[in-house]
């Protein structure tokens, strides 16, 4: 029997002005064997020339950079290669950074507090099309979801977009919240088979292509707060 390939290293891109702060995350990443690093970038454009020249699966992007910052170029790359995941690595955790890279088409926020395996663990997972967001930056936006709408009167619920079921909704939520096929059959109590078929029915139905996409649909008709 013969043995498996070994999957190739997840091939990353750092962008940061500072270039202690790229060369500490070069050298971070380097330590985990599931990842290499194929180019750094020193501002937003400079992260939109390194992805269109090394296709990347995964760079991380600072936000607040010189000339383009990092929510443009995080657009822009969701835009013209979909296929790179965008995880944010950034100082900031206001609300108005975290919605505008979540807008722009980030898949992952985490702040610099971040240790090395959470940077490590939202790398692979944002691979495998996987959100991972910090906790507070969790908590933000569930507060700031709260606080939007207080006291509410009860409403006609609206039709479903793309004629979607509500389970269909509830597998699509989840996987904007970043749960894998595994958690999201254990959290509706249906079997993994299950979660792939309503998952199969919910890309065909909404034309999505991956995980990554799945989650802007969601964010974007307000099925996952």
């Amino acid at each position: 029997m013969t043995a498996s390939a070994p999957k190739p290293p997840i091939r990353v891109i750092v962008a940061d002005d500072q270039a202690a702060v790229r060369e500490g995350l070069v050298t971070l990443l380097d330590l985990d064997p599931q990842i290499t690093v194929v180019a750094e970038a020193a501002d937003g454009s400079q992260a939109v020339d390194a992805v269109a020249d090394t296709d990347p699966d995964v760079i991380l992007m600072d936000l607040h950079m010189p000339g383009t910052d990092g929510i443009e170029a995080t657009a822009r790359i969701s835009a013209r290669h979909p296929r790179t995941k965008v995880v944010v690595l950034t100082t900031y955790a206001d609300d108005a950074s975290i919605h505008g890279a979540l807008q722009a088409g980030a898949l992952g926020y985490l702040t610099k507090d971040s240790g090395r395996e959470d940077i490590a663990r939202a790398v692979i997972a944002a691979a495998a099309g996987q959100s991972v967001l910090d906790g507070d930056v969790q908590r933000r936006l569930v507060s700031a979801a709260t606080t939007a709408r207080p006291n509410p009167l009860p409403q006609p619920t609206p039709p479903l977009p793309d004629n979607l079921t509500t389970r269909e909704v509830e597998v699509l939520r989840l996987i904007a919240y970043g749960r894998s096929n595994a958690q999201i059959a254990g959290e509706l109590f249906v079997s993994e088979a299950t979660v792939k078929t309503h998952i199969n029915h919910l890309f065909a139905k909404t034309g999505v292509r991956d995980r990554a996409q799945a989650v802007r649909y969601a964010y974007h008709h307000g099925l996952a707060s």
